[in-house]
C-alpha cells in the first residue's frame, strides 16, 4: 500500500474518532471532523487505485 495512502487512512481514523468524541460533547463540529474523515478516505481510496493502475501498466508494458 502507497506511503500516502495509509497517511491518509490514519487521518481518516483520527478524524472519525475526533468526530466522535465532538458528537458525545454536544459540539457541532463534528461535522468538520466527518466531512475530514470523507475526504481522507477518498484520498486513500485514490492513491491506492492509483498504485494498482501503475502497477498493471508496468506489468502490461513489455521487457526490455
Amino acid at each position: 500500500m502507497p506511503r500516502l495512502a495509509v497517511f491518509a487512512l490514519v487521518v481518516c481514523a483520527l478524524a472519525v474518532a475526533a468526530a466522535v468524541v465532538a458528537f458525545v460533547e454536544g459540539s457541532l463540529l463534528g461535522i468538520v471532523w466527518v466531512l475530514l474523515a470523507g475526504l481522507t478516505s477518498n484520498m486513500a481510496w485514490f492513491y491506492v487505485r492509483k498504485a494498482k493502475a501503475e502497477k498493471a501498466a508496468r506489468a502490461a508494458r513489455p521487457a526490455g
